[in-house]
């Protein structure tokens, strides 16, 4: 499908890509992956058309359409609503709607000679799926955590984040050939993330996915492009496979450059011995052909290893058993609409947490609170004896002074009465030599002004880190490097993030954020999935109680008894069931007739026929057929789980 044929891309004197060739197959499922700034974004814009190439091709072959997300979206009008503005995102849609619209004006204004184009352009709509384009537009947007009060609201009124969820939404519901997504999770929430994942499985196109995030990595995608020191190499596998691998080459490139380094080492210390005795002066200019030949093919090892780092933190403060406790409590920004309420929760020492929930639901606000940055409106917010916090918050990058050195910039940080040989230490503890010290912090890499954020923090020395979305800037090696120091970390951890793999990997318990309240988990993050995946299921039997012991066994009477009172419990939930299937069936084979007898008008029309009229009853039928069918699967799976506890 792609055949990118020796591309070189050059913004300046920066060598972007050189000489790249590699080919995406149809139906393939590629990940991009690579340190940030090494070119993959230029990738895709390559393919879109939007940046040229210095030299080479890319041969697009089949002409597939192509769906991919715009940095900056905004409103055709003011008054655009979300949902106009994701059903817009189609291609074609709009306008196939608009021409069926005008050739049924024509059809009721007598002209049959027409009848024919409307049937051509009616079946492209079919085909392009306009009748469920709506329904699956809602699906989209329910998904990426819209309710469904916000579908007729202007699209000029949501936020930037939101904004790209939209944009993210209109390009999944339009179910193009070729997808092609950077990194689509960086405004998402966990849930968000889980929906995302789930319904790219069902993707059937040639996706192409540039992401950090290992979950959707390791879920969606069976081959890698690494973009990496001006090249792309493919790999053909998954990510597990990826990693393995790329160590092996590493490897041979790495012996490769120590011989070529030795080697080039030895010709120039005869040229540098030999070019000023004439009778040397011939194989001294031989011998320096040879370096500039070497020059001109030098192997370049990948960014990734040139400019990794190390992130040791230090041992922590003593501190009280208990951490913080909240009562409670609520929180307000207007007085009048609570973005916290009622929260009631506890962290002990050693706790790694991971708060998660929808965003907008208050867990940057509840982070503030603990730093002290906030204070709730009612309710109790305790930190414990000794806790000293250290918060990084989402805009940590924004925070670090980019004219100011990596020194001078931690030089800032240090509290009253440490030394210069500590300071130097820390320094050194989070990978900063003395060629990075003086660095300006504004060329730092992402994972470089992490390792600079968090030495900021601990030179605080604090026993409580309150961490909002920390692998944000972060490549997979930058997320690896700081979820292997959490780990190891010993001291008291909250945080939140949209990697799974990273809240996987380092929490040990999980506080979640819901509409209706908050609920904690004593276990990781696979327990919590676990947990709410019971509970999300109907409770057809209560538990056995637990204060009952092992070796009491209850007699057949109180059997017989237990499983009526279980009967009679359900009894009411079983009848309200059969009755919303019941209805269900019976609104189904109704809406099928309708839709038949639709459908049959605009196959056989007639003089009279109104086409706009009979295709907006269309598209109105099988949305009501869609909506019955999500209805009746519901009650239906219900109740045949009550019914299966019943006997």
């Amino acid at each position: 499908m792609l055949d990118f044929r020796d591309i070189s891309v050059h913004y300046g004197l920066q060598d972007v890509l050189t000489d790249v060739s590699f080919r995406v197959n149809k139906g393939e499922r590629v990940g991009v992956v690579g340190p940030n700034g090494s070119g993959k974004s230029t990738l895709f814009k390559i393919i879109l058309g939007e940046l040229s190439t210095d030299h080479g091709e890319l041969v697009i072959e089949e002409k597939p359409t192509i769906g991919s997300t715009r940095q900056h979206p905004e409103p055709d009008t003011p008054e655009e609503t979300l949902l106009e503005y994701a059903i817009r995102g189609v291609p074609g849609f709009c306008e196939l709607e608009a021409k069926m619209k005008t050739l049924e004006a024509r059809l009721d204004a007598g002209e049959t000679a027409v009848l024919k184009e409307y049937g051509e352009v009616q079946t492209e709509f079919e085909h392009l799926g306009g009748y469920d384009l709506e329904t699956r537009v809602k699906v989209a947007l329910g998904g990426l955590g819209f309710s469904v009060e916000e579908f007729a609201k202007p699209f000029a009124s949501f936020s930037g984040g939101w904004r790209m969820r939209a944009e993210l939404s209109r390009v999944l519901a339009s179910e193009p050939d070729l997808l092609l997504l950077d990194e689509p999770s960086n405004y998402l929430d966990l849930p968000a993330v889980e929906w995302l994942q789930r319904y790219l499985k069902l993707y059937r196109g040639t996706l192409m996915l540039i992401s950090h995030d290992r979950y959707l990595l390791k879920s969606l995608t069976d081959i890698i492009v690494e973009v990496d020191a001006g090249t792309c190499t493919r790999y053909e596998g998954d990510l597990d496979w990826y990693m393995r691998e790329r160590e092996v080459r590493y490897q041979h490139l790495l012996a490769a450059k120590e011989n070529q380094d030795r080697h080039r080492e030895q010709l120039q210390r005869f040229v540098d011995r030999f070019r000023a005795q004439a009778t040397k002066a011939a194989q001294a200019q031989s011998r320096q052909k040879l370096i500039d030949k070497i020059d001109e093919q030098k192997i370049v090892l990948p960014k990734r290893y040139t400019r990794s780092g190390r992130l040791r933190l230090a041992e922590p403060p003593p501190s009280g058993v208990e951490m913080f406790r909240c009562e409670n409590l609520c929180f307000s920004y207007d007085g009048t609409r609570n973005v916290l309420h009622d929260v009631t929760f506890n962290i002990s020492r050693g706790d790694k947490v991971a708060l998660i929930g929808y965003n907008g639901l208050g867990k940057t606000t509840l982070m503030r609170i603990i730093a002290g940055a906030r204070q709730p409106t009612s309710g109790k917010a305790v930190l414990g004896h000794n806790v000293v916090c250290g918060y990084l918050s989402q805009e940590f990058a924004e925070t670090i002074p980019p004219d100011l050195s990596v020194y001078r910039n931690a030089k800032n940080a240090i509290p009253p009465g440490m030394n210069e040989k500590n300071f130097r230490n820390q320094l050194g503890a989070f990978g900063f030599d003395e060629n990075d010290v003086e660095k300006p912090a504004g060329v730092l890499s992402g994972g470089e002004k992490i390792r600079l954020a968090f030495l900021r923090l601990f030179l605080q020395c604090p026993n409580f880190l309150l961490l909002d979305e920390p692998t944000t800037h972060l490549d997979l090696d930058g997320r690896r490097l700081l979820q292997d120091a959490l780990q190891k970390y010993k001291g008291t951890v909250l945080l939140v993030s949209h990697d799974i793999e990273f809240v996987r990997a380092v929490a040990t318990s999980i506080i979640e954020i819901t509409r209706e309240g908050v609920r904690s988990f004593p276990g990781d993050y696979d327990y919590y999935c676990e947990k709410t995946a019971q509970q999300e299921r109907p409770a057809a039997v209560s538990a056995p109680a637990q204060s009952v012991a092992a070796s009491a066994k209850p007699t057949s009477k109180e059997l017989r008894q237990q499983r009526a009172a279980e009967r009679a419990k359900i009894a009411p939930r079983v009848k309200e069931l059969k009755k919303r299937v019941e209805t269900a069936e019976r609104k189904l084979e109704e809406l099928q007739a309708a839709l038949d007898k639709a459908s049959e008008e605009l196959f056989n029309p007639k003089p009279t026929t109104d086409f706009a009229e009979a295709n907006r009853q269309v598209r109105t039928i099988q949305f009501e057929i869609d909506r019955y069918t999500a209805d009746w699967e519901e009650a239906a799976t219900e109740l045949e789980t009550l019914t299966a506890a019943k006997e």
